[in-house]
């Protein structure tokens, strides 16, 4: 059987052209789809096998349910299905006869073949004409990029290949070159180009016609060629001598060969001046000093002008950061000698104030070892966020740890318009123009690693990749290196990172998809690089989708498509498509979704944009709108749109929207849209904050303007155990009581499989117990407890580790749903999750169970990220009382939301997290969502967690006060004893999910205490949940009280702490009788009972 993508493709539309009810690629769901429409017994259709390729699968409908066969190839190419047991099997040398025989009953079929399910035709587009700039030639179309199984005559294709050129000719200024080249041009455009295309019909690619055209209209730069080359040469091996090895023996120099194809011989000058060039730059570098041929990158000191108070008066102070020197000086004029100084290893924390957002908080450690906190005012929002980085920068710089755990991610999208870039686009590297856009104070900080994606980019690969080099190199002094570049005609993807971290990167894959016509066609698609940074994976698609306002269906089957069909990262991740097989996936690219406005609206859509009213035209986005509908880029995020529609410009100008285009078939509107994007999916629980999300305002070449993002990003190291392996501890994870409510019609049972780079082995759990309901799906219950072993039993290491799951069916082997689940969930004791299970880009379900994780003890290291912290000022609590937050806060991946145009959009999991105040493996109770009352909420009643986006914008959603009646319900709480884990909830009350909290992360360092003694709950004094803890929701039940005997001394007051209580949340119901048994929610009956998890050892 066929085993390239391309082949099997061809096969499917051989074998569509013959029988219906052959449908090649389609998804699980939609052939449930079709299935159920055909609504009859026997009705059936034969997809290609999502398990095992070159295989089939025999999906037939009986009783309104859908029984999948597989159809296997054996060593003889012959095919045979894998049906009930004790039916001979039978093998067929075709599809056809094996239809035709299983149309037959006593088959081993549930029932026999009786109706082809026809398949639905595929509307494609027509290709756009794109009248590129007149400087630039008509794309010459491969003959490999035409369809397989094309049934067109020779004669034919030829007419209209030569027609298809001509036409384009006659829309070209041809005056300014001379008659002679006109008639060449003209004469093989009619003939020449038929004569090559029947030289590729019979095998020969060489295109003789279009190398004497070339030829002859090159003749005098051949021979100039001819002229240099010999020169060039002599200054290659000249420069290719190491400078210690004196004159040596030189190489034969090579004649050159006049009678090669130009474009070679071109080809072979470039290389040899790009050599040329490379060569004398490591020559020189290592002559003067420079390491590795690169230079360094210095930082500038930066002065910021601050106010502080002092009794009430506020006092106009300078403080100047000194990256390269490690050195935080405090001036009180800004020119005038240091009042005193701070060294970097003395700044303990940056305090963000979420109420003043010009406000900060720097902790400092004295030569007395006292800390002492500084707050100081800036100019404004942006000053702060750069001098934030700027202090994370001089940590980083002069860190202690081998390896960094948190670096700069540049991600930049640009539809170049098919006309080369101006001679300076340092703004878009720089991340300057309109939207959320970084200080000029940060403009001398370089990314550790640029991610530029282009589409009708007319430069090659080196030209451009040496030329973002070049621009990178003016404005950091740092010469990148290339990870990988990768292209499809002209959508292409390039990524450079700093030198230091060449031997940080490894497992770089690259691949592309074709999605344009009959996605045979390069002019729309993707292209995708995968690496690994350490111990952290990362993803990049850069795709140019259709175009179209009224195309949006074909863009979200685009988007699916390059789903399935885009290979990166690791082969034994198969099950997964990319949104899951990496830590950090990030998507940008020209996604050409517009906004959905009638064409007589044009004038009041640009007006609302001269006066800065995006957020009316974002609620019509295109891409919101199928965001929000789950049609496209589940659970992903997208930093705030702050800047203008990004297309379609006039060229050198960004004064004026060109939304019109006058065509043969009438007046073609294009309105104003962000079409140019940049999304990301990143595993839960991990640190990835956008800083930066804008467009340039000086790049004009293109109708689309360069759209930047920036983000700091946590990353793993290549974590080294220093325990004894023969004496540690060894660990283990223990997943329980799971059930997956499956969204599907089949008929099979159902295991799940644990995948994770931590882990031994791939570890699968035994058949499920499915449940059918009344709604059309089917909740399957995975009651026994599976154990996993990781390879390193650290804490350290297992914090940073993920359990990606997969649902699959015991019949075919296919997923019907994958997921991840976060192991720093269970830091601190037994953890129920929820995740949301997709498959292919589609919802598939949901699974919710329990983990546990049993490491060796050991004290966390603080993460880089963790020097900023947010201080949220809480002017509904008591004076002085205020609750910290991490920087990682201010990432919506922490609060299971994410914020896009005003909506909330949940992010596919979520933990029932308890208080930070447990050991790992330590004992807890979890808590069930109710209101104030004690009544449990409707999921319409949960309100949304207030999130914090960067300061630049502020809260994101108004923070609400509590009511009364919540008040008096939380002063009335009462802790109970610890409730059985999984408890079902009283009568009347409706099964829930966990319920989502913030991520609890470790921020300082403190010794742990012994546990006090169990607690009297009636002289408990209630405390209010704060953000640290994760209740952000004013409906929570309250968290536990710090034990304190006394009451509290006005003067000493400080904010509240809770991280060294070992007491536990309790529910809001009685206390559990002696004797009485509590029945388990939603557990199957055939499943022990589980009561406080197990103390890890």
């Amino acid at each position: 059987m066929p085993t390239s993508l391309d082949s099997k493709e061809a096969r499917a539309v051989r074998m569509h052209n013959q029988h219906a009810w052959c449908h090649g690629y389609i998804t699980r769901s939609k052939t449930e789809d079709l299935l159920s429409k055909a609504a009859k017994d026997g009705s059936f259709l034969i997809r290609d096998s999502e398990s095992i390729q070159g295989a089939f699968a025999l999906c037939v409908l009986f009783q309104n349910q859908v029984y999948t066969y597989r159809i296997l190839p054996n060593e003889d190419k012959k095919l045979s299905v894998q049906a009930s047991e004790g039916v001979p099997i039978r093998f067929f040398s075709m599809l056809p006869e094996l239809v035709e025989a299983y149309h037959d009953p006593n088959m081993g079929l549930v029932t026999h073949l009786q109706y082809a399910v026809q398949r639905e035709e595929e509307r494609y587009e027509e290709p756009e004409s794109n009248n590129p700039p007149p400087q630039l030639p008509p794309r010459n179309f491969m003959a490999n990029d035409l369809k397989d199984g094309d049934t067109r005559s020779s004669d034919q294709v030829e007419k209209s290949l030569s027609d298809t050129f001509l036409m384009r000719l006659q829309h070209m200024d041809m005056t300014t070159i001379p008659e002679e080249q006109q008639a060449l041009i003209s004469d093989y455009f009619r003939t020449s180009i038929c004569l090559d295309a029947e030289q590729v019909q019979s095998g020969n690619t060489s295109l003789p016609g279009l190398k004497k055209l070339t030829g002859a209209i090159c003749k005098n730069l051949n021979s100039e060629i001819s002229r240099i080359l010999p020169a060039l040469e002599i200054c290659h091996r000249a420069l290719d001598q190491q400078l210690s090895s004196g004159i040596g023996k030189l190489p034969k120099q090579i004649p050159a060969d006049p009678n090669l194809f130009v474009s070679l011989r071109l080809e072979q000058l470039t290389k040899l001046l790009y050599s040329i060039e490379d060569r004398a730059i490591n020559a020189v570098f290592n002559s003067v000093g420079y390491e590795g041929g690169h230079r360094k990158s210095l930082i500038p000191p930066v002065v910021f002008e601050v106010k502080q108070e002092s009794l009430g008066i506020p006092t106009k102070l300078f403080i100047k950061v000194d990256v390269e020197g490690g050195k935080l000086h405090f001036k009180k004029a800004k020119d005038g000698p240091d009042d005193k100084y701070f060294a970097h290893n003395k700044i303990r924390q940056l305090v963000k104030s979420q109420k003043m957002h010009a406000k900060l908080v720097i902790v400092v450690e004295t030569e007395k070892e006292k800390i002492l906190r500084k707050e100081y005012v800036f100019d404004n929002t942006k000053k702060r966020e750069g001098f934030c980085q700027l202090l994370q920068q001089m940590k980083n710089k002069h860190s202690e740890k081998p390896e960094p755990d948190m670096i700069t991610v540049f991600v930049g999208t640009w539809n170049m318009g098919n006309a080369g870039p101006p001679r300076n686009i340092t703004s878009w590297f720089q991340c300057k123009g309109q939207g959320k856009t970084q200080d000029d104070t940060a403009d001398h900080i370089p990314h550790d690693i640029y991610v530029i994606g282009t589409q009708e980019d007319p430069l090659g690969e080196r030209e451009w990749a040496d030329t973002a080099k070049a621009v990178l190199r003016d404005f950091t002094n740092i010469s990148f290196k290339q990870v990988v570049i990768q292209t499809l005609w002209n959508i292409r993807i390039l990524v450079l990172a700093k030198p230091e971290h060449e031997n940080r990167i490894s497992h770089v894959f690259s691949d592309s998809v074709k999605t344009g016509i009959a996605n045979t066609l390069g002019n729309k698609g993707a292209v995708g690089v995968s690496f690994m940074f350490n111990g952290t994976s990362f993803g990049f698609v850069n795709s140019h989708l259709t175009s179209g306002s009224e195309k949006k269906l074909r863009r979200n089957q685009n988007y699916l498509n390059i789903l399935r069909f885009l290979t990166l990262g690791d082969k034994k991740l198969n099950p997964f498509d990319i949104t899951h097989q990496f830590t950090h996936l990030f998507w940008l690219g020209d996604l050409n979704y517009r906004v959905d406005f009638p064409n007589a609206e044009a004038e009041n859509v640009v007006s609302k944009i001269k006066l800065q009213q995006y957020q009316e035209l974002l609620c019509r986005d295109q891409l919101n709108m199928e965001i929000n509908d789950d049609k496209v880029f589940l659970h992903f995020a997208e930093e705030e749109i702050t800047f203008a529609p990004t297309y379609r410009f006039e060229r050198y100008t960004r004064d004026k929207y060109a939304y019109t285009k006058a065509k043969t078939t009438g007046t073609k509107y294009n309105l104003p849209s962000w079409c140019d994007r940049v999304l990301w999916k990143s595993y839960p629980l991990v640190h990835v904050i956008c800083q930066a999300y804008g467009c340039t305002n000086d790049i004009m070449t293109s109708d689309h303007s360069p759209v930047f993002a920036s983000f700091e990003v946590g990353v793993a190291s290549q974590f080294v155990s220093k325990r004894d392996p023969n004496s540690a501890p060894q660990g283990g994870i223990q997943i329980m009581n799971c059930k997956a409510t499956l969204l599907t019609k089949s008929k099979t049972k159902f295991f799940i499989e644990y995948h994770s780079s931590c882990l031994e082995k791939t570890v699968r759990t035994y058949e499920g117990e499915n449940t059918e309901h009344s709604d059309g799906s089917i909740k399957v219950w995975f009651g026994n407890q599976v154990e996993l072993t990781p390879i390193i039993s650290d804490a350290e290491y297992l914090l940073d580790q993920h359990i990606l799951i997969c649902v699959k069916s015991t019949d075919s082997d296919e997923s019907y749903g994958e997921g991840c689940v976060a192991l720093r969930a269970a830091q601190f004791c037994y953890t129920e999750f929820q995740v949301a299970l997709t498959h292919h880009g589609e919802k598939s379900g949901v699974l919710t169970g329990g983990i546990q994780l049993h490491a060796s003890e050991g004290k966390p290291t603080e993460k880089l990220y963790d020097f900023v912290k947010v201080e949220r000022d809480d002017s509904k609590g008591k004076t002085g009382d205020r609750t910290m937050a991490g920087h990682d806060i201010a990432n919506p991946s922490y609060m299971e939301v994410t914020y896009r145009s005003g909506n909330v959009i949940d992010k596919g999991w979520s933990y029932s997290m308890p208080p930070r105040s447990l050991p790992i493996g330590g004992q807890a109770g979890m808590d069930t969502k109710k209101s104030p009352t004690g009544k449990p909420l409707k999921p319409a009643d949960i309100q949304a967690a207030e999130m914090f986006d960067n300061p630049l914008y502020g809260s994101m959603t108004t923070s609400q006060s509590q009511s009364k009646d919540q008040d008096a319900a939380q002063k009335k709480a009462v802790i109970q004893p610890d409730p059985i884990v999984g408890a079902k909830p009283p009568d009347g009350e409706h099964e829930r999910p966990p319920v989502p909290t913030p991520r609890n992360r470790s921020f300082t360092i403190s010794e742990s205490k012994p546990p006090l003694p169990a607690p009297v709950a009636q002289h408990k004094k209630p405390v209010f949940p704060t953000r640290s803890q994760g209740c952000v929701v004013n409906s929570r039940p309250p968290l536990p009280t710090k034990r304190n005997p006394g009451p509290p001394d006005p003067q000493t007051r400080k904010p509240r702490d809770y991280r060294d209580s070992s007491e536990l949340p309790g529910k809001h119901r009685p206390p559990t009788r002696p004797g009485q048994t509590q029945v388990q929610k939603d557990v199957h009956p055939n499943v022990a009972k589980m009561g406080h998890s197990v103390i890890s050892q």
